[in-house]
């Protein structure tokens, strides 16, 4: 078996190395769970927050999340954060887990999902001349690091760009999102995104 890797761990040792604030594109499922990782990384990258879930369903509930991801941003008011949107392209999402909608939550359907927008990160992170791209999925208790990361370490070989790996749940992550939520009045959502994770109610 192989032995876990602490993520935490190697972001840790990244941010402690490093001789430069690098350029972050950062994928973010929604404000709340990215108010921590900001916070945590807001000292060591320049970042930009890349709002890419084509898996919020319905639209109203996708345009809710991102309007309180600009908000959010907005009032944190850093000089060093910056704000990417792109089309919805739920289609896209939906042809990424055909086959896989009667999967289990957290099983092959939510994998495919954050290849989908993980891979985005990726080829925009590389268009764009980022150094780095990474996620705050990692921030859920209900998000597997281990697959994330693989997923992550896999995409930057493919494209050339450098994996942000991460568990952020780790040193309380996961809390301090939810103290900072309650900070900024953010809505947070009682389900993941897709419409089979709100029929499960697995909340992110």
């Amino acid at each position: 078996m192989n032995e876990k890797k602490n993520f935490d761990k190697i972001l840790e040792d990244l941010i402690n190395n490093l001789d430069h604030k690098p350029k972050l594109l950062l994928h973010s499922c929604c404000g709340p769970c990215s108010s921590y990782v900001i916070t945590y990384l807001k000292d060591y990258f320049d970042i930009t927050i890349l709002y890419y879930n084509p898996n919020i369903e319905p639209y109203q509930e996708y345009l809710k999340r991102k309007n309180e991801q600009i908000r959010l941003i907005k009032e944190l008011n850093l000089p060093n954060l910056d704000f990417l949107d792109i089309d919805y392209h739920n289609e896209d999402y939906r042809e990424k887990i055909k086959g896989h909608e009667k999967d289990l939550e957290g099983g092959e359907r939510c994998h495919l999902c954050y290849h989908l927008r993980l891979e985005k990160t990726a080829t925009l992170a590389k268009e764009k001349g980022y150094e780095y791209f990474g996620t705050t999925l990692t921030v859920s208790p209900y998000k597997n690091a281990q697959v994330l990361n693989k997923i992550g370490e896999e995409l930057a070989s493919i494209y050339n760009v450098k994996w942000l790996y991460s568990d952020f749940k780790k040193k309380d992550g996961y809390k301090k999102s939810i103290l900072l939520s309650k900070e900024y009045n953010l809505y947070r959502q009682d389900y993941c995104g897709c419409e089979f994770s709100n029929y499960h109610n697995i909340s992110e």
